[in-house]
């Protein structure tokens, strides 16, 4: 079984406890480091003040990753773009 830590993290001005497993812990830290930098530049680029908004919006921006990453995935190793050019062509060819 897995060791577990507990730990302490600020995510936008807010202190959260954690317990996770002890191999957890880098990743952790680097994604709430990922959430804290994405949302500093947030607040500098668009002024929001209401931290609940910043936090949203850094929400939005990694599950839009995700999605992204999931698409490519189910493609497979052609970029969505290459994909979408393809289908393009197949339906020209048929509507010529």
């Amino acid at each position: 079984m897995s060791e577990k830590l507990k730990i302490r993290v600020t995510i936008g001005d807010r202190i959260y406890p954690l317990t996770i497993n002890l191999e957890e812990e880098e990743g952790v830290r680097k994604a709430v480091n990922r959430i804290n930098d994405l949302a500093s530049k947030f607040e500098q680029s668009y002024a929001v003040k209401d931290k609940q908004d910043v936090l949203a919006m850094c929400a939005l921006q990694f599950a839009s990753q995700i999605e992204v990453k999931n698409v490519a995935d189910k493609l497979g190793k052609k970029s969505v773009e290459d994909k979408l050019k393809e289908i393009n062509t197949i339906l020209d060819s048929h509507l010529d």
